[in-house]
């Protein structure tokens, strides 16, 4: 029995860092595009580009979003007690609940976008951007649904491979589709004497990689679904279990799940609608012109957050791994294999988190100027040094959710996320308003809201089921290593900077801060020799840190 919890647990593990794994390789792709991307749409618009997604977001998270979660959770809870006819009608349920509510909501974006651009978000020419992103909602939808599927059958990989084939298609037809809209802009701008029906144009162009790399990446599950149905089939046909749920209760159960998932997804994601929607207006009616706050949203949405999802990814990715795995144990272990299980994704979460928040803050001007080197990065270096932060906030924040959810606490997330919005709200209304903070007050606001968050879900997990976070090795360590990294990135770059300039420092920096701070970790004692073990080529890693002797208790 322990040999086999030992399995799972290496399994976890192992299919988590597939996911985190092609997250991050799927942000250092939409890192390195929306450099191209940046300079042929320019700041002005990337923020009509950001203006449209900050919309499409939320309908994704209408309709799209909560699938995965939903149907791997109530996919996994069948699976593991070999109720597979009846995992396979969830599945079924799922798929016509995504076709019938992102068609409902494609259709009203696309129609409503014209209001949606000019009344609520006060930036009238993101419309082009958001009527092409409609059509995209639906084949999302569809694309959650299958991945989802995958997920409670405890297979990463398809997801894995799908999301780095979009994102792959996604940059290559997103910098295409602007170059070739921005010329069409450029001749409408000459005809009605507005500059800004050039980057409007270049930005709707750049949603074209999003719905084009999406319908890549639909076809691909659904090829190597067909292929794993054969399987599943088998599976199906020796079925023995006599309980067999109707469609109407699958349906119910499904929108009982899916329900508080959207409501908690939509409440928490949903601060960057309302961000852009207070910050344009606000702006507006300090007397900012509508390219300077165009601008502005185009930094933090083009560079900013596009270094902060980076080990955001990895959050999500565990989330998503984490959730069939943890149903699995609650339906057959015990509450301290539910706690180990939570300790271990949130501490292997830390330990990425901790050192990516230090080096977002003490490389920040570098590493804006080595992706961005066309902009003055003053301002968007500045927003990164405020809101590295957030990385340390958001990325347990995400994982905490997940777990509630997983133990069919789904209630929980939507009321302290609820909570956490209000409070961000008026700490944004305060920093714009009263401090006349400008876009930085749009960061910190961010960090409060999830700060709020975690520590919400904490005593909500301590209450339920008396977990609580272990601190030294999930907090302390990690910290202790990441500042030792971050020194020595420091003096890295400061020698090379002399002879090398700073593009160079700056890569240079980043490759020693890595094993730097793995050394700096298991000399600290923050990993031990099992979970190192565990890890994704842990056997490897684990003979390279005896060879270096960085085991003390070992090598006396």
């Amino acid at each position: 029995m322990a040999e086999r919890r030992r399995k799972r647990d290496k399994n976890f593990l192992v299919q988590g860092s597939i996911l985190a794994f092609a997250g991050v390789i799927t942000k250092i792709i939409g890192a390195v595009y929306r450099i191209p991307l940046t300079n042929t749409v320019g700041t002005e618009g990337m923020g009509y580009y950001n203006v449209a997604f900050s919309i499409y977001t939320i309908a994704l998270m209408l309709t799209s979003y909560s699938l995965p979660l939903a149907v791997s959770k109530l996919v996994s809870a069948r699976v593991a007690i070999g109720q597979y006819r009846n995992a396979y009608k969830v599945f079924k349920c799922a798929l016509m609940f995504a076709i019938v509510a992102s068609g409902i909501v494609s259709l009203a974006i696309f129609f409503g976008a014209e209001f949606i651009a000019n009344t609520l978000m006060s930036m009238d020419l993101s419309v082009y951007a958001l009527r092409i992103l409609a059509p995209c909602i639906f084949v999302v939808a569809l694309l959650g649904v299958i991945r989802g599927f995958f997920q409670g059958n405890g297979s990463m990989m398809p997801t894995a491979f799908s999301q780095v084939i979009e994102q792959i298609v996604n940059a290559v037809a997103s910098i295409v589709g602007a170059y070739l809209l921005l010329q069409t802009g450029k001749e409408i701008a000459k005809t009605r004497g507005d500059d800004s029906y050039g980057p409007a144009f270049a930005a709707a162009g750049g949603t074209v990689g999003t719905i084009m790399g999406a319908f890549v990446a639909l076809l691909f599950v659904f090829v190597v679904f067909i292929a794993y149905y054969q399987l599943f089939r088998r599976k199906m046909r020796r079925d023995r279990s006599r309980k067999r749920e109707s469609y109407r209760k699958i349906y119910r159960i499904l929108l009982m799940t899916i329900a508080p998932v959207i409501l908690s997804a939509t409440v928490y994601n949903i601060s960057d609608f309302l961000d852009t929607a207070i910050f344009n207006n606000i702006m507006a009616a300090q007397g900012a012109s509508k390219t300077e706050y165009a601008s502005l949203m185009g930094i933090f949405g083009s560079q900013f957050n596009t270094l902060i999802n980076v080990p955001l990814s990895v959050a999500t990715a565990l989330a998503s791994s984490l959730i069939p795995s943890l149903v699995a144990t609650v339906q057959t272990g015990s509450r301290k294999q539910v706690h180990n299980k939570i300790d271990t994704a949130i501490r292997f979460n830390m330990m990425i988190a901790i050192p990516c928040a230090v080096g977002l803050t003490i490389l920040a001007k570098p590493l804006m100027d080595l992706l961005f080197y066309t902009e003055d990065n003053t301002t968007a270096a500045l927003m990164l040094q405020l809101g590295a932060i957030s990385v340390v906030f958001f990325c347990p924040s995400t994982l905490t959710n997940s777990v509630l959810q997983g133990l069919d606490d789904m209630m929980t997330p939507v009321k302290n996320s609820s909570i956490a919005l209000a409070v961000h709200v008026l700490s944004l209304l305060v920093m714009l308003v009263a401090f006349k903070w400008n876009i930085y007050a749009v960061v910190m606001s961010r960090t409060i809201f999830a700060a709020t968050v975690y520590m919400l879900n904490s005593h909500a997990l301590r209450e339920r089921i008396g977990y609580v976070q272990e601190r030294k090795r999930t907090f302390i360590l990690p910290t202790i290593a990441a500042g030792i990294m971050g020194a020595v990135a420091v003096i890295v770059h400061l020698l090379f900077e002399l002879f090398a300039g700073t593009r160079i420092a700056t890569v240079f920096a980043l490759l020693a801060a890595v094993p730097t701070y793995g050394i700096a970790l298991v000399l600290l004692g923050g990993v031990t020799e099992d979970e190192i073990e565990n890890m994704p080529k842990g056997t490897l890693l684990l003979s390279i840190c005896r060879k270096m002797h960085l085991f003390r208790d070992v090598y006396r």
